[in-house]
């Protein structure tokens, strides 16, 4: 739910630790995190390879580590059903690539992989986003396959209405938006 995971993505509640111009600035940037979480969401119900964003580190190279790191925090969101799927003896496998980008650096040396040569990076990044893919298949069907989904009866490009300030609010906090994450439009 946006209510859980925007904690982690803003660093606390949103009304508390944002700043907005206003009401519309913080529909436009809860809008676009929406339709960047349904972008995913679809593509990986279509069983499509998502290529994470991965920036550049100052020699130009694709490092992937950052983003391993806050999937990795991710995953501790709902800790029981990743470990079920790293426990798994079958499917397990498909969060290596991202467990060997994560602790890449990581101060225990136990954790930490090899060291992770420039031309194998580029395959545990492309390894990597196979594994999502298979990670959402795995829990689509631990859902159970006879259960319909949201995205098999909504289009993906729908359009949403404006959020008034009396609304529920679209985090599923079960405030009122002017309570809640438009709260942080007028501080």
């Amino acid at each position: 739910m946006p209510s859980e995971y925007h904690r982690e993505v803003f660093g606390g509640e949103v009304g508390e630790t944002c700043e907005f111009e206003n009401i519309e600035h913080a529909n436009q940037i809860l809008g676009l995190l929406m339709r960047r979480w349904n972008t995913i969401a679809g593509a990986l119900y279509r069983d499509e390879i998502h290529v994470p964003l991965i920036f550049e580190d100052e020699k130009g190279e694709l490092r992937g580590s950052d983003w391993a790191r806050g999937f990795v925090r991710g995953m501790h969101m709902r800790h029981d059903g990743w470990i079920e799927l790293a426990n798994d003896e079958e499917r397990g496998g498909c969060l290596v690539p991202m467990m060997m980008l994560c602790h890449e650096h990581d101060e225990d040396s136990d954790m930490r992989p090899e060291p992770i040569a420039p031309e194998q990076r580029e395959q545990v990044i492309a390894f990597m986003a196979a594994g999502l893919v298979e990670a959402y298949k795995y829990f689509r069907e631990q859902r159970g396959a006879g259960t319909e989904t949201l995205l098999e009866h909504q289009s993906l490009r729908r359009s949403t209405r404006k959020i008034g300030r009396n609304d529920p609010c679209p985090c599923g906090s079960g405030k009122k938006y002017k309570k809640c994450c438009g709260g942080a439009a007028v501080n």
